[in-house]
């Protein structure tokens, strides 16, 4: 029987170490480069041919340690050095690591996980509603009917950089109002946390520490009605993003209110607001979305996420009109793209993220309808591919709401509705650009 082929992919891959590497004898191990594909070969010190199952173990064990060391993780990519990153025949590539994060302690679960954010130290920051079936929390209920599991976990999650819990809080507290249904996280450039809220008179924002004190609300709370030219409240804010240099905050206005919102990240004051391509914004009925007619001079909304560019740009999420608005950061219009533009019903831009080389050259673009990451060169908007499919496996989403990305250049996914998690996917490096749908982003 002929050697297996061992592909050199050993990130996911673990030798057992309570299986002999031979039925007798020292084992004498042999790993032949064959273009990217390594095919062992083994004996024992008697001249016998292994079993492949013993040597099969032994070849994972020294390959892994040569490509990552003993702890299978390899050396972490970094895209924000890569030079292939400009050349435009290239696209980034990607896999699941369906090992991050860690399994939450206190036996907790995540209800529908409507917001990621990266901080500058690359902790993962999630956000998630708590909101269980009485079948996944049975030692919760009133009165229990199981001694251990399960509980929602706090609102508010931060992981470190190996996916272990680092920070747990969040929910409602003495002098502010949080929201009915949280919604959109961000950690801001002095590391403030900032929440938003999608339910009925969720019309402000607030902002914490990262140890979770509170500190401000933005916003005067109860407003169950949108006005979009509102100077004292908001309406149901998607999600936050910030400009350092500028110290302001860009809010994405949101699920009732129709236009973008910039505050002042110290004070809160307003300084501007617009709607899309830069008109005043209306709260007029638009009546039902359709992909032939001659694009909305409003925003359709929700207005999911409102994203300011290293290059003084803002790209814009106008979630049921299936596509992405791009401004300077007055307002002033400048492009627009649409993304699977016969999408109906929720849309097909939830959420985007750059990637973290000093240019920003790509973006990448959530789906929850259509469950993908769509892959876009920044510069033109141009299109290069996407990945993802729907399921529940790792790699595969379900309600795919949002989207952050880290310095290594990992992408940092949330899931919605029944999804309920998040997902890692690794950056794996500069490839020829695909085109199309490559599916799930499996390891090899």
């Amino acid at each position: 029987m002929s050697a297996p082929r061992i592909t050199s992919t050993c990130h996911f891959l673990r030798a057992d170490p309570d299986r002999p590497v031979t039925d007798g004898g020292l084992a004498y191990l042999r790993l032949s480069a064959i273009g990217r594909t390594l095919t062992p070969h083994a004996s024992n010190q008697k001249g016998d041919t292994m079993p492949s199952k013993y040597f099969a173990a032994a070849a994972l064990f020294v390959l892994c340690t040569a490509c990552g060391g003993g702890g299978g993780t390899g050396a972490p990519m970094d895209m924000a050095s890569d030079p292939a990153v400009t050349d435009p025949s290239m696209a980034p590539m990607f896999e699941v690591d369906p090992f991050w994060p860690k399994p939450l302690p206190n036996h907790w679960l995540l209800g529908s996980t409507i917001g990621v954010a990266v901080d500058s130290r690359d902790h993962v920051w999630i956000i998630h509603r708590g909101n269980l079936a009485n079948n996944e929390r049975p030692a919760d209920l009133d009165p229990p009917i199981a001694d251990a599991c399960c509980f929602a976990a706090p609102p508010v999650l931060e992981f470190d950089v190996e996916g272990n819990l680092v920070g747990s809080w969040g929910g409602p507290g003495d002098g502010y109002d949080w929201p009915n249904s949280n919604h959109g996280i961000v950690v801001d450039h002095m590391d403030n946390v900032w929440i938003g809220g999608n339910g009925g008179g969720d019309s402000h924002v607030l902002k914490f520490s990262r140890s979770g004190d509170f500190l401000l609300q933005v916003g005067e709370a109860g407003y169950a009605v949108p006005n979009s030219n509102a100077e004292n409240h908001f309406s149901r804010v998607a999600k936050l993003q910030f400009d350092a240099e500028a110290n302001e905050m860009y809010l994405a206005d949101g699920y009732g209110n129709k236009r973008v919102a910039v505050i002042d990240a110290s004070t809160g004051d307003l300084k501007r607001f617009w709607g899309a391509y830069g008109n005043v914004p209306s709260d007029d009925n638009l009546g039902a979305y359709d992909p032939s007619a001659p694009p909305a001079q409003q925003f359709r909304g929700p207005v999911h996420c409102a994203d300011p560019s290293a290059d003084n740009l803002v790209y814009v999420c106008d979630r049921g009109a299936n596509r992405i608005q791009v401004f300077q950061k007055d307002g002033t219009y400048v492009d627009e793209m649409f993304i699977e533009k016969n999408s109906g019903g929720s849309g097909a831009v939830w959420d985007v993220a750059f990637s973290p080389d000093p240019g920003q050259t790509f973006i990448y673009v959530a789906d929850g309808l259509n469950e993908k990451v769509h892959v876009i060169r920044r510069e033109g908007l141009e299109y290069i591919y996407n990945f993802g499919d729907g399921g529940r496996g790792p790699g595969q989403f379900y309600g795919t709401h949002s989207i952050a990305t880290d310095s290594q250049g990992n992408i940092y996914t949330t899931e919605t509705y029944e999804g309920k998690r998040l997902q890692k996917h690794l950056y794996r490096g500069m490839g020829p650009a695909p085109s199309g749908s490559t599916g799930v982003a499996r390891p090899n």
